[in-house]
């Protein structure tokens, strides 16, 4: 097979597409506006108000949203291993994965960060409130 005189003939790899295509340009988008409404979610959900953003956000509630988000975010992703791979294993390790490093973020890495044990400030001041915006 392509043999000539004894040397193997191997023929070269053809050039990648240079165009994309309507359907994945739409995909690109939908995915783009995705990520950056999911990153501009918290800031803008604590404008809903002092209260209601925090108890969105913070607590058992806006750690079960966030992990929502995280794992309908990494849909397309599980179905490109399962595709590659030929069976749901490699997709329930990258799910152990992602589980393990939300849980070390939610319940090691945050409560460092945040101080803890502090207590919250019982009001919010427009002045307070401006400060961070700066």
């Amino acid at each position: 097979m392509g043999t000539t005189s004894g040397t193997l003939h191997v023929p070269p790899l053809p050039a990648p597409p240079t165009t994309t295509t309507p359907r994945r340009t739409v995909w690109t988008t939908i995915t783009g506006l995705f990520g950056a409404i999911s990153g501009l979610a918290p800031h803008v959900l604590h404008h809903i108000g002092p209260l209601v953003g925090t108890a969105v956000v913070a607590g058992a509630g806006g750690t079960a949203l966030f992990a929502a988000i995280g794992f309908v975010a990494s849909i397309p992703m599980l179905w490109r291993l399962k595709k590659r791979f030929g069976s749901w294993l490699a997709p329930a390790v990258a799910l152990v994965i992602f589980a393990a490093m939300f849980s070390l973020s939610t319940f090691v890495i945050g409560p460092a960060i945040s101080g803890g044990n502090e207590a919250p400030p019982t009001t919010v001041t427009s002045a307070d409130h401006e400060a961070h915006h700066e």
